[in-house]
C-alpha cells in the first residue's frame, strides 16, 4: 500500500491526504476530540449530562458601540455653566493627553458633568482605563473645586445593561400586597440587594433607580439662630463633626489593657438633635435649639415608573468581555439566594408582605429566542441539504458521508469562534447559516470524484491508492474555490467603526465554516470513504429507482 501511494506525484496537499489515509486511527481520535470540544463550546443551551461547558459568549445583537470610557463628576447645586467652566473644561483638557485617544466629548448638566473619552479601536479596554485613572490621580491640586472628585464609569459597554428589576411587596403566593414606602424599598435596594448582586460573577455595576434616599435634614430657624447668636456655618460644622467616633490611647488596669473610644455615630434623630453647636456661659446650645431635625427624602431629579405607578428598582450592567447569558444567570442565582432574607412585615389586614425582586427586563429571553430561531434555521438547512444530497447523489453511503461534513464543520466553526473571540449573535450565526449551501459542495466534489475513480479502477488495484489519487486530483481545485470565496470577504474584514463591528462577525463565521468544510473534505472524508465504499456494484443506485423517487416527489 505504501509503495502504491509513494508512486504518485507528491506535494503538500497530497502528503496531508496520504497521512490521513495511512493513519485512520489518528483521524478518528481527532474527529472525536473535535466533536466533544465543539459540543462543549457551542453557544446553544445543550444539556450534556452535566459535563462542564464553556460556551462561546452569547448575545442577541453585536456590540457596535465605540471603545469609550466615561468620567462622571458630581458638584451638586451648581449651574451647567459653572460645571462647564470649573469641571468639564479642565477635565477635557487634561484627558486629551492620554495616548490612543480618538476624540473627547463632554456634557455639562445641572449638578454633574460627563466626559466621554473615545479611544482608537486597537486600544485595549482595560489599558485605557488604567491610563485615565493615572491621569485623574495626577491632576494639579487646584484643577477642580475643593471636594470634587471625578469617578471613572463601570467597565462595561453601551449594551451592557442586561437585566432590570423592581422591588415590590408580595405575599407568599406571589400576589402584590403593597404596604412598603418608596424610601423603605430604596433603602433595601441600596443596602442589601445592590451589594449582593454586585458580587455575582460577570456584573460590573448595579444602578439604583427610583424611590427616595433617606437623609437627616436640618432646617435652621433664623429667629432662634439670632437669639442664640449662632451662625449657619457653626451649624454646618456641628453637623459635620457629630457623626464620628473618636479614638484615643489605651489604659492599663490590673494588667488588663482597655481601649478608649468616644462613640459619636448617629443612630437616630435624637443623637443629631443633641449635638452641641457652641457653648454660651457654660451652657451648651444644641442643634435642636436652633433648628428642626427630621428624617426626609433627598432631592432627586428622576424616577422609575412601572405601568403608571412609581417604583423602586435597579439595573444590572454586565462587565466588558463577559458572557451576558452567564452574567444574567449568575444574577438570577444570586436573587434566588438572597430572596428569603429580604425584609418582611405584617400589614394591618394580617397579610404577610415581603420585599420581592421582580424582573421586568431580561435580555436572556431575547438571546434564547434569537439563538432558538437560528438553531432551528441551521438544523432545517442541514436536514434539507441532506435530503437533496441523498436524492441527487443516488448513493446512501456517500450521501451520509457528505452530510456528516455539515455538523462536524459547524462544530469546528464554534471552536474557531471561541479561540478567536468572536461572540455568538444573530449576525455571526447567520454567517454559518449562509455558508451551509457552499460547505456541502466540498464534500460532494471529493466524494463524487472518489466514486468515479473507484468505478473506473481495476478490481485488483488497491482502493487506498485509488481514493488518494481521486482526492489529490480535485484537492487543489477545492482549495482554490474556498480561497476565492474567502478573499472576496477581505473588504468586509477591512471595515472599521460601527459597520465593521456589525458585519465582521458574519465574515469571520462564514470564513471559519468554509475552512472547516474544506478541512473535513480533504482530511476526514477520504479515510471515511475507504471504510464505506467497498464494492464497485454499490457505488450507484439503479437509475430507474432514481426516476421513480423523482416522480413520487413531483407528485
Amino acid at each position: 500500500m505504501a509503495d502504491n501511494l509513494s508512486a504518485e506525484p507528491r506535494g503538500f496537499l497530497s502528503s496531508v491526504i496520504r497521512f490521513c489515509l495511512q493513519n485512520k486511527l489518528i483521524v478518528f481520535l481527532f474527529t472525536v476530540f473535535v466533536i466533544c470540544w465543539g459540543l462543549l463550546v457551542a453557544p446553544f443551551d445543550w444539556k450534556l449530562a452535566g459535563l462542564p461547558r464553556n460556551p462561546v459568549p452569547t448575545d442577541a445583537i453585536p456590540d457596535i458601540g465605540e471603545n469609550q470610557q466615561i468620567v462622571f463628576t458630581e458638584w451638586m447645586g451648581r449651574s451647567p455653566q459653572d460645571i462647564e467652566d470649573q469641571i468639564t473644561y479642565p477635565l477635557t483638557v487634561s484627558l486629551m493627553g492620554v495616548p490612543g485617544i480618538k476624540t473627547v466629548r463632554s456634557y455639562s448638566f445641572f449638578g454633574f458633568s460627563s466626559v466621554y473619552i473615545i479611544f482608537e479601536e486597537g486600544v485595549d479596554f482595560y489599558w485605557s482605563r488604567s491610563r485615565i485613572l493615572e491621569k485623574l490621580s495626577s491632576l494639579p491640586a487646584n484643577a477642580l473645586p475643593e471636594g470634587v472628585k471625578p469617578a471613572l464609569g463601570p467597565d462595561a459597554t453601551a449594551l451592557g445593561q442586561v437585566f432590570w428589576y423592581t422591588l415590590e411587596g408580595r405575599d407568599p403566593q406571589g400576589n402584590p400586597t403593597g404596604g412598603w414606602d418608596l424610601n423603605e424599598l430604596r433603602s433595601v435596594q441600596d443596602w442589601q440587594v445592590r451589594y449582593a448582586l454586585l458580587s455575582a460573577k460577570g456584573v460590573s455595576e448595579v444602578a439604583s433607580v427610583g424611590g427616595f434616599v433617606q437623609e437627616y435634614q436640618v432646617d435652621a430657624d433664623p429667629d432662634a439662630m439670632r437669639a442664640y447668636g449662632v451662625s449657619l456655618q457653626e451649624i454646618f460644622q456641628a453637623v459635620r463633626m457629630s457623626n464620628i467616633d473618636v479614638g484615643a490611647r489605651t489604659i492599663e488596669v490590673n494588667r488588663v489593657e482597655y481601649v478608649i473610644r468616644g462613640l459619636g455615630f448617629i443612630k437616630d434623630l435624637n443623637d443629631l438633635e443633641m449635638s452641641v453647636v457652641k457653648t454660651y456661659q457654660n451652657t451648651p446650645i444644641f442643634i435642636k435649639d436652633v433648628a428642626n431635625v427630621v428624617l426626609g427624602p433627598a432631592l432627586r431629579r428622576g424616577a422609575l415608573d412601572k405601568s403608571g405607578i412609581e417604583a423602586v428598582g435597579g439595573g444590572v450592567v454586565a462587565r466588558y468581555g463577559e458572557n451576558p447569558l452567564e452574567a444574567i444567570q449568575n444574577v438570577k442565582d444570586k436573587i434566588a439566594e438572597i430572596q428569603p432574607g429580604l425584609p418582611k412585615k405584617t400589614l394591618e389586614d394580617g397579610t404577610v408582605s415581603q420585599v420581592t425582586i421582580v424582573p421586568f427586563y431580561d435580555r436572556s429571553k431575547l438571546i434564547h429566542e434569537t439563538l432558538g430561531t437560528l438553531n432551528t434555521a441551521i438544523h432545517d438547512e442541514i436536514l434539507v441539504t441532506i435530503i437533496v444530497v441523498l436524492v441527487m447523489v443516488m448513493h446512501l453511503g456517500s450521501s451520509l458521508l457528505i452530510s456528516s461534513l455539515l455538523p462536524l464543520a459547524v462544530l469546528m466553526c464554534f471552536i474557531a469562534m471561541k479561540l478567536f473571540g468572536v461572540d455568538a449573535n444573530i449576525v455571526a450565526l447567520s454567517g454559518i447559516a449562509i455558508a451551509i449551501g457552499t460547505m456541502v459542495d466540498m464534500g460532494i466534489v471529493i466524494t463524487e470524484n472518489i466514486i468515479k475513480h473507484l468505478d473506473k479502477a481495476d478490481p485488483d488495484e488497491d482502493r487506498l491508492a485509488v481514493i488518494w489519487r481521486a482526492s489529490t486530483e480535485v484537492g487543489s481545485a477545492v482549495m482554490t474555490a474556498v480561497a476565492t470565496t474567502v478573499i472576496s470577504f477581505l473588504p468586509v474584514f477591512a471595515m472599521e467603526a460601527a459597520e465593521g463591528k456589525l458585519f465582521r462577525p458574519l465574515a469571520f463565521t462564514k470564513t471559519f465554516a468554509l475552512i472547516a468544510s474544506v478541512f473535513v473534505a480533504l482530511t476526514i472524508i477520504p479515510p471515511a470513504a475507504h471504510f464505506i465504499f467497498r464494492k464497485k456494484s454499490e457505488l450507484n443506485l439503479h437509475p430507474k429507482l432514481f426516476g421513480t423517487v423523482i416522480t413520487v416527489l413531483g407528485a
